[in-house]
């Protein structure tokens, strides 16, 4: 009796090798200088170039933005920690590419998105950290120059290390926003008020807290993926903090407001004390979006809320005839 061969061919191959052919992976699209200097671009972020409109708030505060001169040289010193922070912003995206490509809007990004090389990234960053200082060394004066070296050198070490470190991340970020008020004072040779660094110190720590807090809120769960310290705070304590800050904003502004100023007075109403409404209404309307978890990027939160474009409006007004009446 011999044995019968089993049913089928043993040598067939299989039934999804025979129908589907072998997957042809495309090849990346070639990058064109022009795309690369687009990149460039968007990634030095033109939408955040309104923070840097923060140095002409001392000579504003202190009734000198219409010095002659006073413009011009402060349109330079725009320009140039406009240049510094794209600086960073390069080195950061190109030292956070694999981070920000785990992130659901941050994978965008043209150097995570591969649409700008990371040495590309590193060099032209590296070569605007550089040059800047130098250049405001030359056109500016030495103290702005001094004070664009050492925002670069603070948000590059927060870039290596600084921001996996507990609340100094936080200082660091606000302290950002500090050296940008600032640096308009030094550009013409203004003091700078003990209220107006309060308030700007703190109303700046508001908005980063809040930033970090709703960050925390969006990518819960997932946090650690994209930035590790989040992992380490808890969004009870940011909620705390810009809570914190917010109040001793408020504080700052209405003891400036209250202050007995030396100088001429007149007009119909008491504009500096008016000021101080709007500048609460200001501070409680951004913290709806805090509260909500949306407050992720500050001025896409004043440019999208038209109430609070108008609050600020409102109060830009009032402050400016309060100043203008010393």
């Amino acid at each position: 009796m011999t044995e019968t061969a089993p049913l089928g061919n043993a040598t067939r191959p299989p039934l999804l090798e025979q129908r589907t052919p072998p997957r042809r992976v495309p090849p990346p699209r070639p990058r064109t200088l022009t795309g690369v200097l687009r990149g460039l671009l968007r990634a030095g972020r033109p939408k955040q170039w309104v923070k840097n409109v923060l140095v002409v708030a001392a000579p504003a505060a202190a009734g000198r933005l219409f010095d002659p001169h006073a413009l011009p040289r402060l349109a330079l010193v725009f320009a140039l920690f406009t240049a510094c922070a794209a600086a960073v912003y390069l080195i950061n995206d190109a030292r956070d590419v694999e981070a920000d490509r785990a992130h659901p809007a941050k994978r965008h990004r043209p150097i995570a998105a591969g649409q700008v090389p990371v040495p590309v990234a590193y060099a032209v960053g590296g070569t605007l950290a550089v040059l800047t200082p130098a250049v405001a060394a030359q056109l500016a004066s030495p103290p702005v120059a001094a004070l664009l070296a050492a925002y670069v050198g603070m948000q590059l070490a927060y870039c290596v290390s600084l921001k996996h470190v507990l609340v100094v991340d936080l200082a660091v970020v606000t302290t950002g926003f500090l050296m940008r008020a600032a640096a308009g004072g030094l550009a013409l040779g203004i003091p700078l008020s003990r209220w107006f660094l309060i308030t700007t110190g703190f109303g700046a720590l508001f908005m980063v807290s809040a930033k970090r807090y709703s960050e925390a809120v969006q990518m819960a769960g997932n946090a650690g993926a994209t930035r590790a310290l989040l992992t380490e705070y808890t969004t009870g304590y940011l909620r705390f903090v810009w809570q914190l800050a917010a109040g001793v904003a408020v504080l700052g502004y209405c003891l400036w407001a209250l202050e007995d100023h030396h100088g001429p007075h007149g007009g119909l109403l008491p504009w500096r004390q008016l000021s101080v409404v709007a500048f609460i209404l200001a501070i409680l309307r951004y913290a709806v979006f805090a509260d909500r978890g949306t407050a992720g990027e500050p001025e896409e939160v004043v440019l999208r809320d038209r109430a609070l474009a108008l609050i600020a409006l409102t109060w830009l007004a009032m402050y400016g005839l309060a100043v203008a009446r010393w």
